[in-house]
């Protein structure tokens, strides 16, 4: 796990990866403890795992991002490394009120990875440049 969210969290995940390895699902308790810390975000996050919504998308050089495609079906850009998101409940739950540690497709990545169910997809660096600067794209096209 990456090493921006608190230790309480980062401890929470490890065990649930743990505990599905040996299981092969999140016991109650774990459950629970998901919801506890995390909040709204736990049940709609699982949910997104269950669904398998979400993709991580890496490029020959090494640059990673995921992809999270939400309940409504829109894809949402996410960055593990810093736990950002693209979504407005992002935005606004988590850095304008300081409400949630982070939105439902954070979670979602953290906890696809802890279960082994996060999509891989390899895409070119250009894909991937377009991705991660979405404005400068719609610029230059805006303005040849």
């Amino acid at each position: 796990m990456d090493s921006t969210l608190p230790a309480v969290a980062e401890e929470l995940l490890k065990e649930i990866e743990s505990a599905f390895r040996e299981k092969s699902h999140i016991p109650d308790d774990l459950l629970l403890a998901l919801k506890f810390v995390f909040g709204a975000s736990a049940v709609p996050a699982l949910d997104l795992v269950d669904r398998q919504s979400v993709t991580r998308l890496a490029s020959p050089s090494g640059r990673t991002v995921y992809q999270v495609s939400g309940s409504s079906g829109k894809l949402y850009t996410c960055y593990a490394s810093c736990h950002f998101c693209s979504c407005p409940a992002f935005t606004f739950s988590v850095l304008r009120k300081g409400e949630r540690l982070v939105c439902k497709h954070i979670l979602a990545i953290y906890l696809s990875r802890a279960l082994g169910t996060c999509q891989e997809l390899t895409v070119p660096e250009q894909q991937l440049t377009k991705l991660l600067l979405p404005q400068e794209e719609a610029g230059k096209e805006a303005n040849p």
